[in-house]
């Protein structure tokens, strides 16, 4: 990476990238060995980068407010974040996202419940990075390399 694009605030990340092994069929890797398969819809085994991006902003939801909601109903709860979408299919993007936390919280009193639920709300709009760079709308740029 080129230090010309570095601020200050500028934080580097784990190496990514994204590997062909057959028509329409790629496999995403990182440098400590996790790999994600996907593919044009319809490949069997696979996902598609838009259900890649929305289960990221998912994951991002559970992963902030895991240790909020342990704190309150134990550490061994059972928790999902349902997450879908409204695509416009004529500019080729999604014009939303919508999440929903599924989590038990019927051993909480009334008072108990809202306090959490409000908590989360404010740890998932403050700390989901991926929430936070869609709703902010991160510019991405392509460097084609021929080698």
């Amino acid at each position: 990476m080129s230090n010309e694009f570095l601020t200050p605030k500028t934080v580097t990340t784990d190496q990514l990238w994204v590997e062909r092994v057959g028509a329409r069929e790629y496999v995403g890797n990182n440098d400590r060995g996790a790999t994600v398969r996907f593919a044009g819809a319809g490949v069997p085994d696979s996902f598609t980068p838009g259900e890649i991006l929305k289960l990221a902003a998912a994951a991002c939801t559970a992963l902030v407010t895991d240790r909020a909601i342990a704190r309150r109903v134990g550490d061994d709860y059972r928790g999902q974040v349902h997450v879908s979408s409204v695509k416009n299919e004529e500019e080729n993007r999604y014009e939303s996202i919508e999440e929903k936390l599924v989590v038990d919280l019927s051993g909480l009193d009334a008072e108990a419940r809202e306090r959490l639920v409000g908590l989360i709300e404010r740890t998932v709009e403050s700390q989901c990075t991926v929430g936070r760079t869609i709703e902010a709308g991160a510019r991405v740029t392509l460097i084609a390399d021929g080698e």
